[in-house]
C-alpha cells in the first residue's frame, strides 16, 4: 500500500498530512520553522518515520508573489534527503478553505492546525485529480 504525505510549506510553519489507503487523509502536527535547515531536518524525520513513498507539495499558482514562493518552496524541497516520488499540487485557496473549515472550532491560534488542514486539502485534491 502506498504511503503518501503532503506539505503546505509556509515561512513560519509547515503543514503536514498523511494518507495510507489512498482515501483517508489525516492532518498531522505542523512543523514549526525556526530556520530552513532545522525545518528540513524535521521534515526528513517526518518522512522517514512514516516511510513515505510519495510526497505531494503545495505550490501557489497565480497571485502576485507566486513566482517567489515557488522558488522558495522548490529550494526548500532541494534541502531534503527525500529521494522518492515527488509531485507538486496547486494549493490555491487551500489555506482559506482550511480557515473556513476551522471557523468556530478553534480560535485562530498560530499552532499550525490550519496549515496541516491545508496540507490535507492539498493531498485530497491530488488524490482526486491524479
Amino acid at each position: 500500500m502506498l504511503k503518501i504525505a503532503s506539505l503546505d510549506i509556509g515561512l513560519k510553519r509547515i503543514g503536514c498530512a498523511i494518507c495510507f489507503d489512498e482515501k483517508t487523509v489525516m492532518p498531522q502536527i505542523a512543523i514549526l520553522r525556526k530556520n530552513r535547515n532545522q525545518a528540513a531536518k524535521d521534515v526528513d524525520s517526518f518522512l522517514k518515520e512514516y516511510e513515505i513513498d510519495t510526497l505531494v507539495v503545495g505550490l501557489p499558482k497565480g497571485g502576485e508573489s507566486s513566482d517567489e514562493m515557488q522558488r522558495r518552496i522548490e529550494h526548500f524541497i532541494s534541502l531534503l534527503e527525500y529521494d522518492k516520488t515527488l509531485f507538486y499540487q496547486d494549493e490555491y485557496g487551500s489555506s482559506l478553505e482550511a480557515k473556513e473549515l476551522m471557523r468556530g472550532v478553534v480560535k485562530q491560534k498560530r499552532d499550525g492546525k490550519v496549515d496541516s488542514i491545508a496540507a490535507k486539502i492539498i493531498l485530497e485534491r491530488w488524490l482526486e485529480f491524479r
